[in-house]
This record gives structure tokens, sequence and C-alpha cells, in this order.
């Protein structure tokens, strides 16, 4: 098969599938922005790499309520003429996957109707029984209710251009329309449960002197960005109860100072800071420690030292680092939350918890503590339901490539 890949920040969700269907023989492009596929050639051998510049939208003609729209069509088209380009120079391919946001997918159809358009569908948005008014800290305004439909039209142009859609879990497959369900696999990424693993000797270095391994009582938190979406507001309204009950745990908390997903600050504020002086006072900062981004083999030791990992999210897409977490035998304390509770059970692979209870978030944290080796046979389940059900050299990749081989055979109907 000709394949390419079209993600803005290439590889994203395909930085396994990709390189997997090189090994396979397949012939394999990645398109992306320019200086996000420059940073990715070192490690992407076999695959060819295509940037595109996107260039700045002409001031004045952004307007709030459609913006995000018209950022959708202004890089569809740019993408558009760099597959334009590729198609004159004779370049076919067989199937074309792509990511639903950002405008990427809209034309590549117009440019290659004879290929097979999958998309990946990561999330679609709704007005109720999502992220939107779940947190009621940060309530819509009526006007952002509205624009929820202009953010979902470039999604379901693409969608009505598409061959077929994958969605990572149920959840996320069930966020569509019925009528668009119908063509839409549920297929997870996998997680390479031979790389994700537990390892007692692990250790971290911590960013100001010392080291801390599984002799320490070592209570993590990690996301990509310390934000309200992940939790984060709720779990340092935690740390004065998680400290209090346990006097001799470090806490260690993972995540940059940007927004990835929640509503913007003002500007020169964060949520790290603004939780600082929320709980000035209330919090030993000698036992919490703050480090902003890991390399991935010291985020894996990170998880590997975990006494118990606390994961926080809305209604919304589970981060890699649970399932991760979980293929390391982390104790997981997570969030009662309707994409989590696809992963975690309650008192079998890890403890849940009410998102929005601070004193229940740390109670749960104790209860597992406490337990000690009792709590084994629940982290040991966790690592196993990964292998069962996400191994990604096993069952995710092999299921991801079938799924490909069946669309460009014709195969796949609606």
């Amino acid at each position: 098969m000709r394949v390419l890949f079209v993600h803005q920040n290439y590889p994203g969700q395909y930085r396994h599938l990709a390189p997997h269907l090189v090994r396979l023989g397949h012939d394999v492009s990645g398109l992306g922005e320019k200086p996000n596929v420059v940073r990715q050639m070192p490690g992407a051998p076999g695959v060819r790499l295509l940037g595109y510049e996107l260039p700045a939208i002409e001031a004045g003609w952004l307007k709030p309520f459609t913006a995000s729209w018209q950022r959708a069509v202004h890089r569809g088209r740019v993408v558009a003429r760099g597959a334009a380009k590729l198609a004159k120079n004779g370049y076919r391919p067989d199937v074309i996957c792509a990511h639903i946001g950002w405008g990427e997918a809209l034309f590549l159809k117009d440019i290659f109707p004879d290929a097979k358009l999958l998309l990946y569908c990561e999330f679609y948005y709704r007005p109720k029984g999502s992220d939107v008014g779940f947190d009621p800290e940060f309530p819509p305004s009526p006007e952002a209710l509205l624009r929820l439909r202009i953010m979902n039209a470039p999604l379901q142009m693409a969608l009505e251009a598409c061959d077929w859609g994958v969605a990572p879990t149920h959840w996320q497959r069930t966020q569509y329309p019925p009528h668009y369900q119908a063509k839409i696999s549920e297929q997870h990424d996998g997680i390479d449960t031979t790389i994700v693993t537990p390892d007692p000797a692990a250790r971290l270095k911590l960013p100001k002197g010392g080291e801390l391994s599984r002799a320490d009582e070592v209570i993590t938190f990690v996301s990509r960005n310390l934000e309200p979406y992940r939790g984060f507001h709720i779990f340092m309204r935690a740390l004065p109860a998680i400290q209090k009950r346990r006097p001799k745990a470090q806490v260690v908390i993972i995540g940059g100072d940007e927004v990835s997903y929640s509503p913007r600050l003002p500007a020169g504020q964060t949520y790290r800071k603004k939780m600082l002086a929320e709980m000035e006072g209330k919090v030993d900062w000698s036992r919490v420690h703050w480090i902003p981004h890991l390399p991935y083999p010291e985020f894996l030791s990170l998880l590997r030292v975990s006494s118990a990992h606390v994961y926080l999210t809305y209604p919304f897409v589970a981060s890699w680092s649970l399932q991760e977490a979980m293929a390391c035998e982390c104790l997981v304390i997570a969030s009662d939350t309707v994409p989590v509770r696809e992963y975690v059970e309650d008192g079998k692979t890890g403890l849940l918890t009410d998102f929005f209870n601070p004193e229940g978030i740390a109670a749960r944290i104790d209860e597992g503590l406490k337990a000690g080796k009792a709590m084994d046979p629940m982290r040991k389940a966790a690592r196993q339901s990964v292998i069962d059900k996400y191994d990604q050299k096993t069952l995710c990749l092999p299921a991801q490539v079938k799924l490909l081989e069946d669309l460009a055979g014709g195969r796949l109907k609606a």
C-alpha cells in the first residue's frame, strides 16, 4: 500500500503505525507543518516526510465567533495546495490517514479522489454530557455554547468527505452523531508493554538534587499542561489533606504552564501561579517537586517509582499517561469520569474518586497507601488489563493494519 499520513504535528497519533507500515514494506509518507516535521526527521527512517508552511491569516479576516472554522479552512487550503503539487508529480496514495481536527482533511478527497480517506476521529463537541459545562467553576457563556456548532462544522465537512473513521475508544466514538458512528471503527492506538513496564530498581533524579526510588512514598500527578481540564486545580486543593494524611509523602507534579484545552487566563497568568497563590500557607512546598517536562525514559522512571499516581480529567479524551501508568503497575487513583471508567475498574484495576472532591481524593490515596502490599494484585491487574486490551504489538498495530487493508480493498461498508 501507498499510505499518506497527514497531521499538523506529525506524527501525532501515527507515531507507531507509520514506522510499523515501513517495516512491513509499505510506501509511507508523512505530511505536517514544516517546523514539526523537521524535528521528526532524525527519528523517521523509511518515511518520506513532507512539510507545509502555514502563512499567517490576514489581519481583520478572523471573526471571534467563526474563527475556529476560518482557521480550519485556511489550513485545509494550504494542505490542498501541497497535496496538489504531489499529485502533479505523479504521487497517488492508496489510503490517506488524517486527523479530523485543524482542517487538514477538508479537501484531500478533492485532490486524490481515488484514495481512501481514513479520519482519526478524536473528539466531537457536545453542549451537554461531555466537557462543556462539566466544571461549574468555569461555566460556558451562552455564545460559547452556540460556537460549538461552528467548531463541529469542519469536522462534519471532513466526515462527509471521508471513506471511514477510527476512534480510539468506545466513548469517543459515541460522541459523534449516530449517522456518523456507522462508519467509525473503535481502535485504540496501543501501549508498548514491552517498554512501558514496572521496574523495582527505578530511580528518579530531582531537578534540585536528590533522587526518589520505590523505597520512598511518592505521589505523582502528570499532565502535558497544568490546567483545569486535567483536574490540576482540584489536585492542588487536595494537597493539604494529602500531606496531613501522608506526612512522609513526596509529591511530584509534571506539566507545563501553557493551556491546551481550558479557558485562557489574562496575559502573564498561569493556572499554576493562580493555584500557588490560592494554596499559599496551606501546603509544605518542600515536599512538592515541580518538573515542567520529562524525556520519555525519565517519565517512565517517574511512573516506576510512584507509590500512588493521581489522574483526573473532565469527560474528555483520556491521556496516554493513564494507560502508561497502569502498564507500569502504578496504584492509580483516578476521577470517576466516563472516559476513565473505560480503562479503570474501581477496586480491581484502580481506585476511582469524585473529580470535585479534594478530601475524597486524599482519602483514596491514603486508603491505597495504607493497604501496602495488599494493593499489589490491583497493580498487577492494571497492567494485565492494558496487555489484554491495548497491547500495541500483539493487538493494536495488527488491527490498525487490517483496518487499512480492508479500507484499501473496499471491504468496509457503512
